[in-house]
């Protein structure tokens, strides 16, 4: 389902929650994230402040984890020590390939991972609400520097130190086989 405001009312009003202000601009915000892109809770704050948005990081906690949770928003656990959040797109299932260095992140799609995850629900008895997977990885600079034991401990690879957030790419799956 893709959420708008009145959709997000209509679901949260049936749990017994309400539609805030906040709710909806933090809605907002992951609608209108580039492809590709995730965002940890510090970095959604950050971006609500810069546009002096007034909404506590507590508040944004508790709204990306409620917003996880109805299956608005996908919950990920990549290489940095703590979560991101992208907005949950039915029938757009994909994975993860992050280093664990530089937190270089590639999204890319797997059919085969989809149809074993379902197929393993399905004998269960399990009805599956999201697939995921994250390869845990190190990168080709961070190998050719001789990761790990000859790398400087002060040492970031050059995707790190040119961009402000990890680099996110979408991979197409062919390429990957």
């Amino acid at each position: 389902m893709t959420y708008t405001a009145n959709s997000l009312k209509s679901e949260l009003n049936s749990r017994g929650w309400r539609l805030t202000p906040q709710r909806e601009k933090i809605l907002h915000v992951f609608q209108n994230l580039p492809k590709g892109n995730h965002l940890s809770a510090e970095e959604l704050y950050e971006l609500l402040e810069k546009r002096k948005e007034g909404i506590s990081l507590s508040t944004i906690y508790r709204s990306v984890k409620l917003m996880s949770r109805m299956g608005i928003l996908r919950e990920l656990e990549l290489a940095e020590g703590h979560k991101h959040y992208e907005l949950h797109q039915a029938h757009h299932h994909h994975h993860h390939i992050v280093c664990v260095q530089c937190n270089r992140t590639i999204e890319f799609n797997n059919d085969s991972i989809l149809k074993h995850s379902l197929k393993q629900c399905d004998k269960e008895g399990f009805q599956l609400i999201d697939c995921q997977l994250t390869v845990t990885t190190i990168c080709p600079e961070a190998i050719r520097m001789g990761w790990p034991s000859a790398l400087p401990s002060n040492w970031c690879c050059t995707r790190t130190v040119s961009k402000s957030h990890p680099e996110s790419e979408v991979v197409n799956p062919s390429s990957l086989e």
